[in-house]
């Protein structure tokens, strides 16, 4: 629960693992900070009311001035940092320089600015990801994840999200400054509509918009919840939990199949809709998540219900003439030429 003392900043709010942690910190009660380089609230406007987003406090800044990070942090006089604000695949992948920038100097500066800050900090809670692991980083044995394993990135992404992991460590030997990262795989709710892991979250909005959508791959992958996320890092903020620690998040293992299936089961009328790529995410599956339960209960939406969940928001979107389909990453539906076949 919220406490008066407590005020929260959440940086890349305006992204969707952003919009659903503002959301369930302004539904707790608590004062949020929100910064972004952008300034279109559209996924806030998703899942949120007016009143809840009047509540928050807005601030247009770029975390890779450092400046910036220390006024805000000053500012707003902040307690707890939810440091989420970074670049995904295909964009650190087109300009890796800008992706360096954004996702190593930017959680740098986060880190510097708390440091400065002084005492009275919750620790900095931040995202890595699974995605700085590959196939081959699994026990070869078991074929799992193992929670302690060593990571080779394939990807640019996967060494900045590897690097901030090993910036952490330093800034708590170094500094004393306490870390919490956590490392979400296919993150998916209303307003995910951007990144490598997007797919399954488009397809369900297609299926209410009554559209074709392939999803890019279909083979098993670890599905989390946006808003069981949102809950993880909130609850990771308020630990006290000293250290540079790092954690898997826990899901539910789902391939393209289940996906179609569970989509089908709410949306009965989009069957035939939804299809998917005969082709697998480079990265584990199964995904060994031991420690985490030291952040206190952790809750994990079966896939069926998360996928349900969201089905009943885009709904309510699509009967407020809300729901369109760029709004939600889908290309321009194609409208035969006269006289095409």
């Amino acid at each position: 629960m919220a406490t008066g003392s407590e005020r929260f900043l959440v940086t890349g709010a305006l992204g969707c693992i952003g919009a659903w942690t503002v959301r369930a910190l302004v539904r707790d009660g608590a004062k949020v900070t929100a910064l972004d380089l952008g300034t279109d609230a559209r996924r806030l406007r998703l899942i949120m009311s007016s009143d809840e987003i009047a509540a928050v406090e807005f601030v247009a800044g770029d975390i890779t001035d450092l400046d910036t990070m220390v006024r805000t942090l000053d500012a707003s006089d902040i307690t707890n940092v939810i440091h989420l604000a970074a670049l995904q695949v295909p964009f650190c992948r087109a300009d890796p320089p800008l992706g360096a920038r954004v996702n190593v100097v930017g959680t740098v500066n986060v880190f510097e600015a708390v440091r400065r800050r002084g005492a009275g900090m919750a620790p900095i809670v931040y995202t890595s990801s699974i995605g700085m692991y590959a196939q081959d980083d699994a026990n070869p044995t078991t074929g799992r994840l193992d929670a302690d394993a060593t990571a080779h990135p394939l990807n640019h992404y996967g060494v900045y999200k590897l690097a901030n992991e090993g910036n952490a460590r330093i800034y708590w030997l170094d500094e004393g400054v306490s870390s919490v990262g956590l490392r979400p795989l296919t993150v998916y709710g209303v307003g995910r509509d951007q990144g490598m892991t997007s797919g399954p979250t488009k397809a369900i909005a297609a299926a209410v918009l009554g559209r074709p959508y392939t999803v890019a791959f279909g083979g098993p992958t670890l599905f989390q919840y946006a808003e069981d996320v949102a809950r993880i890092l909130i609850a990771a903020s308020r630990s006290g939990l000293p250290g540079a620690a790092v954690f898997n998040l826990p899901g539910t293992v789902a391939d393209g199949p289940a996906l179609i299936a569970a989509i089908e089961r709410v949306v009965p009328e989009a069957a035939g809709l939804i299809d998917f790529e005969p082709v697998s995410l480079p990265f584990p599956s199964d995904v060994a998540h031991d420690g985490i339960e030291v952040l206190g209960p952790i809750e994990v939406t079966s896939f069926e219900d998360g996928v349900a969940a969201s089905v009943e928001i885009y709904r309510s979107l699509a009967a407020d003439g809300r729901l369109d389909a760029a709004g939600q990453g889908l290309e321009p539906a194609v409208t035969p030429a006269a006289g095409a076949p």
